[in-house]
């Protein structure tokens, strides 16, 4: 069958899913997953003959959506915080996954953008962290503990300093995706110069496994959310920028509502974050090698886990659970 006449014959049916999921047309429990499992086999089907098609990109995001409406209906009693990590966040992910491709790409560009500008300009540094930080930072060189800025404070008082101030950046890398993207572009590009410039400094000083074993103890969850974030970002700008076949209010509502659950979902890593940079990295200079690494990978694998490698395993259980028989 022609794709054209695939739309043609089933157009009618994905409005009654939209409605459906919208509110706009009242069904219960029964029904709703009855119009799924319709929905999954115009999914695989799609996929099959048409698998470059926007429509299957369609199908896919309505399938998600009435998916999670179910799931919701079914299962009120259960934790809704365990459910909305657990199942909506990737399911989400999985729908979106280009636009975390998208920010990963932008990240490493970026952050080349720094290490090169760092490398071939001696004043790029001092211009992108400033005079007054390169100075202190090269004063704790020479004392032997480059990641001494970072044992400056109280505990307490510097986890909350820092997880604030983390939530801030993260908020408006996000939010600035309401500009068509661009205002999202833009604090991500700043970002990942940022830390290029940052790391190929201690590079030049001969302490770059030092600051490794301090900066990533953190920074592997700070810097991972921040991703998430631009992603979440881009999402937004696109809802606006490309509406597909709903309009662009209700592309925006649609984007808004999930970009904002992908954005929300990055708060406990940057507050974990937050706890690692105001309680631990301020010792990492006395830390054995072997436990320095092991925090930075254990950390890094868990938030890539989640956002990389599980929305996955869920999307194809959902699909498992979708072809059974009623």
């Amino acid at each position: 069958m022609r794709e054209v006449a695939f739309i043609k014959q089933n157009k009618e049916k994905w409005l009654e899913f939209e409605l459906a999921i919208f509110g706009k047309a009242k069904k219960n429990p029964d029904e709703l997953a009855n119009l799924y499992i319709q929905l999954m086999n115009d999914l695989s089907y799609a996929q099959t003959y048409y698998p470059k098609s926007k429509t299957v990109i369609y199908l896919n995001h309505l399938a998600s959506q009435i998916y999670q409406k179910i799931y919701k209906t079914k299962r009120t009693e259960k934790n809704r915080i365990v459910e909305f990590f657990k199942i909506e966040v990737p399911l989400l992910l999985f729908e979106y996954k280009r636009y975390l491709l998208y920010a990963f790409v932008l990240f490493f560009a970026t952050v080349a953008m720094g290490v090169v500008s760092a490398r071939y300009d001696p004043n790029f540094v001092r211009l992108i962290l400033g005079d007054d930080y390169v100075n202190m930072t090269l004063e704790n060189i020479k004392k032997g503990n480059p990641m001494a800025v970072y044992g400056s404070g109280s505990n307490w008082g510097s986890f909350v300093g820092i997880t604030m101030n983390n939530l801030y950046v993260g908020a408006k890398c996000y939010m600035y995706g309401i500009f068509a993207g661009i205002g999202t572009f833009l604090v991500a590009m700043n970002n990942g110069i940022m830390l290029g410039s940052f790391q190929y400094f201690f590079y030049e000083q001969n302490v770059f496994w030092k600051s490794v074993r301090g900066i990533w103890i953190h920074g592997a969850m700070e810097i991972f959310g921040i991703v998430i974030e631009t992603a979440a970002g881009f999402i937004l700008g696109a809802s606006i920028l490309f509406p597909k076949t709903y309009s662009r209010i209700n592309s925006f509502k649609i984007g808004f509502k999930n970009s904002f659950k992908i954005f929300l979902s990055t708060f406990p890593f940057t507050i974990g974050a937050g706890f690692l940079e105001g309680f631990i990295t301020r010792y990492s200079i006395d830390m054995p090698n072997w436990l320095s690494s092991f925090i930075i990978l254990f950390t890094l694998g868990i938030i890539s886990f989640y956002y990389l490698v599980y929305p996955t395993i869920v999307y194809k259980k959902v699909q498992k659970l979708s072809a059974k028989p009623n």
